[in-house]
């Protein structure tokens, strides 16, 4: 566990009664908190209309994440590429790359809009996410100056930069990032049986590229971490309820205290969405949680684990983050840190105004 390079996702939970903004300067704080910890990266996601998430625009908050950390990679897990067109991605990285050189990912994702509302908003529908393959092409083709779908168009400034890419699986989101020879970002959303079957997949169809000679796997998840099993537990419980609720309601909304949570009536889907959303998760002791990650990385022979739990108590939250990462890093005060994290990435100064 401890060769494994362990990441964060933050997707700006918003937490009843809060405002919006007060999510994404939480993010920020998180993101220099797990650069004290040493973690790999830090990414921020991309959801509209969702009154649970704040973060609406990844790469803004990416930029200002990167502007308040010196060390740390940054980027986006991910901008929903179907939502978008490929130029602008691209002008948007490159702008990133531009002004924190060697510290931005690209993570891409191939779902649309929530509902069919949020799709009209974004002028696409369900059917833009069978071309992430060639919208994907497109973007790349953006940085290398090869792209040939608007072979007069060029993206300044991200054309000759190296900005890797990922390719989070959804659907057919496995098979691409093979196709691409990108790095694959996968969750077992739908069970580790079918995660491991695509994991398997992806690595027999990989195709070696320009950004990666091999195939590259981050496993992604929630894993709690604390005194107690009973207290890891339900740190979970905020999140599987507002999972349960987005699926019988259509929306993902604000997360709430887990004691009200576990007071209130559902009625019997909920409670069943409910309990299965609180299945599967990485949660108990340093020990507890220390084996159960052994296991993952064995079963699923990660290159990197991409952390994502969220819950209401902001606080409890962070202290599990700080536990995890007692168990895979070093302390931050200890001296073989800067081995694994490497030396601060100073930006350059900006020009002199005029």
């Amino acid at each position: 566990m401890r060769s494994t390079p362990f990441s964060v996702l933050d997707r700006s939970r918003t937490r009843q009664g809060r405002e919006h903004g007060e999510a994404l300067r939480d993010t920020v704080a998180f993101a220099q908190l797990a650069e004290e910890l040493a973690f790999h990266r830090f990414w921020v996601s991309e959801h509209h209309s969702v009154p649970g998430v704040a973060g609406s625009a990844p790469t803004v908050l990416a930029a200002a994440v990167a502007a308040a950390t010196r060390r740390i990679r940054v980027g986006t897990g991910g901008v929903m590429l179907p939502n978008h067109q490929p130029l602008v991605v691209a002008e948007q990285f490159g702008v990133l790359a531009s002004l924190f050189p060697g510290r931005i990912d690209m993570g891409l994702g191939r779902s649309v809009g929530f509902t069919d509302g949020i799709r009209r908003a974004l002028g696409r529908d369900k059917e833009a996410a069978d071309d992430f393959g060639a919208q994907l092409a497109e973007l790349l083709g953006y940085f290398t100056g090869e792209q040939q779908v608007h072979p007069e168009v060029h993206a300044r400034p991200a054309e000759g930069l190296q900005v890797p890419a990922f390719v989070l699986a959804t659907g057919a989101g496995a098979e691409v990032a093979a196709q691409a020879g990108l790095p694959l970002v996968i969750a077992a959303a739908a069970g580790e049986a079918r995660m491991l079957e695509a994991i398997e997949r992806y690595r027999a169809a990989f195709r070696p590229s320009a950004q990666a000679a091999e195939p590259y796997v981050v496993v992604a998840g929630t894993v709690a971490v604390a005194e107690t099993t009973e207290q890891a537990r339900r740190l979970l419980v905020p999140e599987a309820w507002s999972a349960a609720y987005s699926r019988t309601h259509g929306v993902f909304p604000p997360l709430e205290p887990a004691e009200a949570i576990e007071a209130r009536a559902m009625t019997d889907r909920e409670r069943a969405l409910y309990e299965q959303s609180m299945r599967g998760h990485v949660h108990g002791t340093e020990d507890e949680v220390a084996t159960a990650l052994d296991g993952l990385i064995a079963r699923t022979d990660a290159d990197e684990v991409l952390v994502t739990t969220s819950s209401y108590d902001r606080d409890d939250m962070l202290d599990s983050y700080r536990r995890l990462a007692r168990l895979v890093r070093p302390s931050p005060t200890d001296p073989d840190r800067e081995a694994i994290s490497g030396p601060p990435a100073v930006p350059p100064p900006l020009a002199p105004l005029r």
